[in-house]
């Protein structure tokens, strides 16, 4: 082994405070923001925060709903921070519970460079925020323990006993409270939960943390920008996913300071795809497990979050040309050990610790595979390690799943494919991008679909076990070739070879959608929200099968939980003012577009508000917008079918078959919705709105 994985990470004590505004998932996207503004001002403006930013020795991290401060100064310094805040909050409109704990931590720098920390100071601190409800200032024994030398903070101090909390950690929970601040209630989570009445601070007999928790340290940079409709930490899954399941789990390095953040999801992602090849078990996408995983770096909680029963988590470091790998199957219920393995290899054997690793699991799970399945398990698409990094780097940024994303990894997976021509999964991955560049609507159909096609023919034709290249050929059939018959067996076929896959289920859907099943692809579309809750996408769409149906207040319903995942996914925002606007409820479409619109200048945006000024009578402000789409279409992509909105709501028809006929000389991808799109509904009957549907072979 390498002196670099040898190295140890150097610990230091830090005094955390962890706070979050309770309920905040609940709130509107407008109220979340207004409390998450008032919190962070009311943070800054505390003296402990400004002492310790001045002096250089605070780190702060932002968590969606809260943060993160770690103090290198006081002891002291958390709890006059958190009795400052409780002070400042007595008037408003939210609640906000805090944790407090002292214990090791690990500064490290990530891999965008910034101030990050690892350790179990953090964990703890968390764990006792999340016992309380709003208003309380929980603190762990050990933080109690430097204040309770102090006559001034003992009044203060509350023992309310040892507990037991998430997966039997026993910890002695103090609540600080005066007349004026903190809630001197016992909190709801620990009703009924007491391991026995304590004495006021009395030494425990043993550790308060189980050594499980104590061995490893993960990097604790858990940002909570997608957060699910209802708080993660501490919920409890509603039911576990029918069958066998896991959650692979994106591999963390072995010492933080050298993490290769590509090669550990690069890895997961490989072992995901070679696990998926059962049909036996489901396994979550990668960028599922990765969100609920960085909440709280705990591996059997987001295994309960994703609803599976059983995690695969590891490490690995690559040094020079080595790389070391250790790999943990772990049961959801209980918490144990289902198998574990260390590889030390070159690392141009990489391919065969993933073997083994996908094999190991296999046959813990006792997935019954035929000769088929334990070939696909074990396939390697190339044998150069040079083509393969490319082909992760390729992944990494196409899971980012942004238009940039898409085009960055476009010019890695060429790379792949120059070194290794034939690299099948290369070409799936450029097929990938290519295809969705064109279906989102980011670049003109025409440029894109068609190398679309051919990549994910090219692939097809090394290996027709791809179910990507399957995904992105049935895309191309039904957006490009307007051919839904055409597509179902291509997209069939993908959900066939990879059913934990949400974008299967999700484009399947659309096929149903197309062959007029709208209750069959609510359904399909439920399954992939099932297999992936934290997926913007594939939620957006599953409201979208509601709005086809015409049932508006269900489509609104899901587009809110939609936003809560994430408030800056603009998608959302369209969908729902569509939705508004179907309800005539304009002024709260119109707030939405507003809010939307300080986030990105997207063309979808402008023509929702351009409907709103339509359907207002606020015709002059409308023709503005239809005029300034047509200019951007000089310069960027516009799809002609969206700005036909516009000209409906206006009532001119006359413009809006002009536009429709430009966006089916375009081969427009928004012009096939026409069919089912409530928003054609005044021109259905006009008999050019058949003809135009029978020329594109949808009648």
């Amino acid at each position: 082994m390498t002196a670099e994985i040898e190295s140890d990470a150097q610990l230091e004590i830090g005094h955390v405070l962890c706070m979050d505004i309770v309920g905040f998932s609940k709130l509107l996207v407008d109220q979340q923001a207004e409390c998450s503004h008032r919190l962070n001002q009311i943070v800054r403006n505390t003296d402990q925060f400004r002492a310790a930013e001045t002096a250089g020795r605070l780190i702060r991290l932002p968590t969606g709903d809260g943060m993160v401060l770690v103090f290198f100064t006081s002891p002291e310094a958390p709890t006059r921070c958190a009795m400052e805040i409780a002070n400042a909050l007595r008037d408003a409109s939210f609640g906000v519970r805090m944790g407090i704990h002292s214990g090791a931590v690990n500064q490290v720098v990530d891999v965008d460079g910034r101030s990050n920390l690892a350790g179990t100071g953090i964990n703890l601190a968390q764990r006792v925020m999340d016992c309380g409800d709003a208003g309380h200032i929980l603190l762990s024994k050990r933080a109690a323990e430097d204040l309770e030398q102090y006559s001034k903070w003992r009044p203060r101090l509350h023992n309310l006993g040892e507990f037991e909390v998430k997966h039997g950690v026993k910890l002695e929970i103090i609540n600080l409270y005066t007349d004026e601040i903190g809630n001197p209630g016992l909190p709801d989570k620990l009703k009924g939960k007491g391991v026995r009445p304590r004495s006021r601070f009395a030494r425990l007999a043993q550790p308060i943390v189980s050594a499980g928790l104590l061995t490893g340290i993960a990097l604790v940079g858990w940002f909570l920008a997608h957060r699910g409709g209802e708080d993660s930490r501490g919920r409890e899954p509603v039911a576990t996913l029918p069958g066998k399941s896991v959650a692979v789990l994106p591999f963390r390095p072995i010492v933080a300071a050298n993490s290769d953040e590509v090669l550990q999801a690069g890895m997961a992602d490989t072992l995901i795809a070679k696990l998926s090849t059962s049909r036996d078990l489901i396994v979550p996408s990668l960028a599922s497990a990765q969100k609920y995983d960085e909440q709280t770096h705990d591996s059997v909680a987001t295994g309960r979050a994703l609803r599976v029963n059983s995690v695969l988590e590891g490490n690995l470091q690559r040094a020079g040309d080595r790389i070391r790998v250790t790999a943990r199957l772990l049961s959801v219920s209980d918490g144990k050990s289902i198998w574990a393995g260390t590889f030390d290899e070159k690392f141009t054997d990489v391919f065969q610790v993933e073997d083994a690793i996908a094999e190991k699991v296999a046959a813990a799970l006792q997935l019954r595979l035929s000769d088929e399945d334990q070939q696909r398990l074990t396939k390697r698409y190339t044998e150069n390690t040079e083509a393969y990094q490319l082909y992760l780097k390729g992944r990494f940024y196409w899971n980012k799943y942004t238009g940039e994303g898409w085009r960055k990894s476009i010019e890695f997976f060429k790379q792949a494919a120059a070194i290794d021509p034939n690299y099948a999964l290369s070409y799936a991955g450029i097929a990938d991008s290519y295809s969705l560049l064109g279906e989102v609507g980011i670049v003109a159909p025409k440029e894109i679909f068609p190398q679309a096609r051919s990549y994910a023919e090219k692939a097809l034709n090394l290996d027709d076990n791809l179910s990507e290249a399957h995904l992105s050929l049935g895309i191309v059939k039904l957006f490009y070739e307007w051919d839904p018959p055409a597509a179902e067996p291509e997209l069939a076929r993908a959900r066939e070879l990879n059913p934990s896959d949400p974008q299967v289920h999700h484009f399947y859907g659309h096929y149903l959608q197309f062959a007029g099943r709208l209750a069959e692809a609510t359904a399909e579309l439920k399954r992939g929200v099932d297999l992936d809750p934290t997926n913007l996408i594939v939620n957006a769409e599953y409201g979208w099968t509601f709005y086809l149906r015409h049932q508006f207040d269900e489509a609104i319903a899901q587009y809110r939980k939609t936003l809560e995942l994430d408030s800056n996914f603009t998608l959302a925002s369209v969908w729902i003012a569509q939705a508004l606007e179907r309800k005539g409820m304009y002024a709260e479409a119109l707030a939405e577009l507003t809010r939307a619109q300080k986030i990105e200048n997207w063309y979808w945006l402008a023509v929702e508000v351009g409907c709103v000024n339509a359907l207002t009578g606020n015709h002059d402000e409308a023709e503005e917008i239809i005029a300034e789409l047509k200019t951007r279409s000089t310069h960027e992509y516009v799809d002609e079918t969206e700005i036909a909105y516009i000209a409906i709501a206006l009532g001119d028809y006359n413009q809006a078959f002009a536009l429709l006929e430009k966006g089916y000389q375009s081969r427009a991808g928004g012009l096939p919705w026409i069919i089912m799109e409530p928003k054609f509904d005044p021109i259905r009957s006009d008999p050019r709105f058949d003809e135009l549907v029978r020329r594109m072979g949808l009648k």
